[in-house]
């Protein structure tokens, strides 16, 4: 066998570029999260959501009128704050999670005014509620290792305070103390107006990334891939290849490209503070854009 022939056969892959039976029983869809039979759940509309939500946006549209009178230094708090609140919580950290007001076991869901089934909703509908039956589905997933790890232990411990002090007093105390901010300018801006777009930028991935963009991997389902949205969550619109490959720890095949959240884990990796990375082999990624992908696939 040439060495040529041998590599071809490591890979799965034919002569003509199709990718052999081997690689594509790799790749096997879970039949647990097929959508459910019968009648959809009742919308509910969450009034207190509703309310809390409207507040938060009147008073996210008040910051930006303030933006002008705002240092330069405030200005660019706010784009370090926002950036570090989107980070992913990963190997023992859980500081930027707090920042971003979500949870390292669960994330808040962009339930703004409905609660529904999982991933049964039409697209628009979607826009406002895309994830659903999360919690149910979440519960078949083995999570020890977080339930055991000291930082997530103290996280979920003191959660809500660690929210007021990482999310909104500390965000408005460094511009006041250091350099001399107003306190009114510094609290709306690098707290209220950068906890509204964290959060916008949060919800778009399972909203707009449900919605806008490719399939290369899977064009049965929903998720796209969306370039705008792994730009504004830190390369978290690879959301077509997540939910494809929901094992793969770098939720897209392009390593670090329009994705911070993978070099910081990485990184965390090269320190010694995290082992055993799951990754998608380079055959399975052709075997599943091959037999479901909507001819869209390229690497690069």
């Amino acid at each position: 066998m040439t060495e040529t022939e041998a590599l071809e056969k490591k890979q799965h892959r034919s002569k003509n570029g199709d990718v052999h039976p081997e690689a594509i029983r790799e790749d096997e869809f879970d039949h647990t999260y097929r959508e459910k039979e019968g009648p959809k759940p009742a919308k509910i509309i969450v009034w207190k959501n509703v309310i809390l939500m409207a507040l938060l946006h009147l008073s996210a549209v008040y910051a930006i009128f303030l933006i002008p009178s705002a240092s330069a230094l405030t200005l660019l708090w706010l784009c370090l704050t926002s950036a570090s609140a989107r980070t992913r919580r990963m190997i023992s950290l859980s500081g930027p999670e707090t920042t971003g007001f979500t949870t390292s076991i669960q994330r808040q869901t962009p339930t703004l005014t409905t609660r529904c089934g999982a991933f049964s909703l039409p697209t628009l509908v979607g826009f406002w509620c895309a994830n659903t039956d999360v919690i149910e589905k979440g519960r078949k997933l083995n999570v020890s290792d977080l339930l055991a790890d000291e930082v997530v232990q103290f996280q979920r411990k003191y959660y809500k305070q660690s929210v007021l002090l990482a999310c909104f007093l500390i965000p408005t105390f460094v511009p006041w103390y250091m350099w001399g901010e107003s306190l009114w300018v510094a609290y709306f801006i690098p707290a209220v107006l950068r906890y509204t777009l964290v959060l916008n930028a949060t919800w778009l991935v399972n909203s707009a990334a449900h919605m806008w963009g490719n399939r290369p991997y899977d064009n049965t389902i929903n998720p796209r891939e969306n370039k705008y949205v792994a730009f504004g969550a830190i390369g978290e619109g690879f959301h077509n290849y997540h939910h494809s490959f929901p094992y793969d720890y770098a939720t897209s095949e392009f390593g670090c490209k329009l994705n911070l959240t993978t070099c910081f884990i990485d990184l965390m990796c090269y320190l010694g503070l995290a082992t055993d990375r799951k990754k998608v082999s380079r055959e399975v990624i052709l075997a599943r854009a091959q037999r479901t992908g909507d001819g869209s696939h390229r690497s690069g």
